[in-house]
């Protein structure tokens, strides 16, 4: 780093500047020491441009305050070509990450930012490669403060707005961000809509909940077994369940448990005290277990259970000071079960053996079964959707507008009313997983006739198929699907598209060779854009029908020689599990119309 004095009109706010914007910052506070004095303190600069310019790093304010002061000074008449040099330190050849990093240190100690530009800072230095950790060990931050900013990137832009314009408070922000998309829209329609009452601040979450919110901390089971969903909100505090119904059935049955395993260990009694009553210690005496001493458990409307082991009420202790002892009913026996656990364990295990064993003559029955293990889960089978999940929200909007999409929704629908689920349902795999639901769900699939069943498979296959596999290479190929029915190039894929050597490639694929050539030379916008008006016929270009680009196509290729991951890598995958299972154990083209991988274009 060398300090140079640098002239005003050689200075422009580098985008790397956390403070980069069409708004001229505040700079009122500034404006009397600069008139006074000048800049004191140096700026912060990229090494100059090919035109000698440098961009700002870190102090975009004191650059504005001295082109107001040179502005003043020149209709004064009275400018000093002194007073257009700024001292300026000049940074050494470095990445983008580095320059944000100077940029936030910078400015984050002299003039606190607002959580908006944190957010947008962090999630630059995210995109060039730094991580979590990383971030909160250069600026000094607790991680979760770092997840906390970066959670706002899950609010549509126009909440990020109006946060940063204090139109709502924290709370509100904090809490929008449990909610979904579409939620997130429904709020700000009731926030336009001058008749409404918008939910703000702790109203937010009963309004996303529907009342009551339960925090997953004041769970008594293994959140591991449980069926139903749960919801975090993204700065990570905290997490709620959205069914009570089935929060309160599980959390019963675990105080019903806890209840029976006290009892065994040979404590007196154990009260289990309603939502509608309290435990209030005062009216309550410490006793041990051999003296008498029972367990409360004091269950809260809030989700919350307390256990208080050994008391006894106040009127029963002073009967026992008084010598009664023997007016308190003796407290009962625990009953021995009728089977010892290697008993019911001898007895599960014989009868498991046989019903296996009589499901081979029984495939239709069995087939119902594995789907509603599918569905559901068990406490052996581990059933999760294929998430969809992305950051990029362009590429979030063209899955979910794509006509794939939009025909196998139309398809869940009617499958979720198949099974008599509720058809506003994400998804019909990962239901409750415990023994009620999975059995309900069997008998319900025994009840309907093959063709149905049939029909709730590809819905269960399909959700439950991991995005990028080789299996979806293998059931693509196997189906010879044709991708131009379903994808055509949308204003997400062009974004993406930034490979020189690929779009040069591309171009010559849907525009020829002699457009390419003549075009090497251009830049990625205007090859994107010659591909786009080929693609639609647009600009007197000749209309090139059902493009797909090759790594899309089944089976897939690459353009270049550095192409062999992704779906080129899984059809590779595919090939050799075929010829392993056909024993062939060459890599052999077959008759059947599979091939090698494709040389680089």
């Amino acid at each position: 780093m060398k300090l140079d004095h640098l002239p005003l009109d050689k200075l422009y706010v580098d985008k790397t500047n956390m403070r980069f914007g069409r708004k001229a910052p505040d700079v009122s506070d500034l404006l009397p020491t600069i008139r006074a004095r000048g800049v004191i303190q140096t700026l912060l600069v990229r090494p100059p441009d090919p035109d000698g310019r440098c961009g700002i790093v870190a102090g975009s304010r004191r650059f504005h305050a001295s082109r107001i002061v040179a502005d003043e000074r020149r209709e004064a008449g009275d400018i000093d070509p002194d007073a257009l040099l700024l001292p300026c330190a000049i940074l050494e050849e470095g990445d983008d990450a580095a320059a944000i990093e100077a940029s936030m240190i910078e400015n984050m100690a002299r003039l606190d930012a607002d959580e908006v530009r944190q957010w947008e800072s962090f999630a630059r230095l995210v995109r060039e490669g730094r991580s979590l950790d990383e971030i909160a060990l250069t600026f000094g931050l607790p991680e979760l403060s770092v997840r906390r900013v970066l959670a706002l990137g899950n609010l549509l832009p126009r909440i990020r707005e109006l946060y940063r314009a204090e139109r709502i408070d924290r709370v509100t922000v904090r809490h929008l961000t449990l909610a979904s998309k579409s939620q997130q829209k429904a709020w700000l329609a009731l926030f336009d809509d001058a008749h409404a009452h918008v939910p703000m601040g702790h109203q937010v979450k009963a309004w996303l909940l529907g009342g009551q919110s339960i925090p997953v901390r004041f769970a008594l089971f293994d959140l591991a077994d449980f069926g139903g969903a749960t919801i975090a909100d993204l700065f990570g505090e905290d997490r709620y369940f959205t069914d009570l119904d089935a929060f309160w059935a599980a959390q019963h049955a675990a105080i019903a448990a806890a209840r029976d395993a006290y009892c065994a260990a040979g404590w007196a009694d154990v009260v289990v005290i309603p939502p509608t009553e309290h435990f209030h210690a005062w009216e309550y005496e410490k006793a041990a277990k051999r003296k008498g001493g029972r367990v409360y458990i004091d269950v809260r409307a809030t989700g919350e259970v307390t256990f208080h082991e050994g008391y006894m009420t106040r009127a029963e202790a002073r009967r026992i000071a008084r010598g009664e002892a023997a007016l308190l009913p003796e407290a009962p026996k625990p009953s021995r079960p009728e089977l010892t656990s290697t008993l019911q364990t001898y007895v599960d295990l014989h009868r498991h053996a046989a019903v296996r064993a009589a499901l081979i003559g029984q495939p239709g029955l069995a087939l119902r079964l594995m789907v509603a293990h599918a569905i559901v889960g068990s406490p052996l089978w581990s059933v999760r959707p294929e998430p969809q999940a992305t950051r990029h929200d362009a590429v979030r909007e063209s899955i979910a507008t794509a006509r794939a999409e939009a025909v196998f929704g139309a398809e869940r629908r009617a499958v979720l009313d198949t099974l008599g689920l509720a058809a506003e349902e994400p998804t019909v795999t990962g239901g409750n997983g415990d023994d009620y639901g999975l059995t309900g769900l069997f008998l319900r699939l025994v009840a309907l006739p093959d063709a149905a069943v049939m029909r709730v498979l590809p819905i269960v296959m399909g959700e439950t198929l991991a995005a990028g596999s080789a299996a979806v290479e293998a059931v693509g190929g196997e189906l010879g699907i044709a991708m131009a029915d379903w994808w055509q190039a949308d204003d997400a894929f062009f974004a993406l598209l930034r490979d020189r050597d690929v779009l040069g490639r591309i171009t010559a694929e849907v525009a020829g060779g002699v457009v390419a050539a003549a075009n090497a030379g251009e830049k990625a916008k205007t090859l994107r854009q010659i591909i786009a008006d080929h693609l639609t016929g647009a600009q007197g270009r000749d209309k090139v029908a059902r493009w797909v680009p090759r790594w899309m196509q089944f089976p897939p290729s690459a353009y270049t020689e550095r192409g062999g991951v992704g779906t080129v890598a899984a059809h590779a995958r595919v090939i050799a599990a075929r010829h392993m299972a056909r024993g062939a154990g060459s890599a052999e083209p077959e008759a059947d119309g599979e091939q090698p991988l494709p040389e680089a274009a």
